[in-house]
């Protein structure tokens, strides 16, 4: 048997694999360009339930999720730029298994608006957030519908403002 042909004969399962796996990453880019965002984003934003008290904030983080996940150093940048966080720390806190971007925008927009350090807020959501962002935010004094609130969307909006991002309408 020629070389070339026992060389092939060896690899049998091997290379029916290798094979299979360029195709699947065609497959998932196909979905990604179809749905308009990457598979990993559309799962999580199915299933991304902040629970903010507000469905326009939920709204809202839900997208920002999905921004994220298209431009994670724009976000990092964003975070670190306007919301007084290191970019470390948000870098460090995207790949925490977790944490969702748009748990980060809360707990760093929130911490801002109450005067606290990010790290207090996210120590506060890692302690206890049964509730969602609406029973973290109350234990900050921060009840939707009132003026934090209030100052929260315009934190919302002057990012997606930066970003030059519509707002996500349902």
């Amino acid at each position: 048997m020629p070389d070339d042909m026992r060389g092939a004969a060896t690899l049998g399962h091997s290379a029916t694999v290798k094979r299979a796996l360029p195709m699947a990453f065609l497959l998932s880019c196909a979905l990604s360009m179809a749905t308009g965002m990457p598979a990993s984003a559309q799962e999580s934003a199915e299933t991304y339930a902040p629970a903010s008290g507000d469905t326009s904030v939920d709204r809202h983080l839900a997208d920002i999720n999905e921004y994220a996940a298209r431009y994670p150093a724009a976000f990092a940048d964003e975070m670190a730029r306007y919301y007084a966080v290191p970019r470390a720390y948000v870098e460090a806190m995207q790949q925490q298994p977790d944490w969702t971007a748009g748990d980060i925008f809360m707990a760093c927009a929130l911490a801002q608006i109450v005067g606290q350090p990010c790290r207090a807020v996210v120590r506060e959501w890692s302690r206890d957030h049964e509730g969602g962002w609406k029973a973290v935010a109350g234990r900050l004094q921060a009840e939707p519908g009132g003026a934090q609130y209030r100052r929260l969307h315009s934190a919302i909006d002057a990012s997606y403002a930066r970003w030059d991002r519509p707002a996500p309408r349902n």
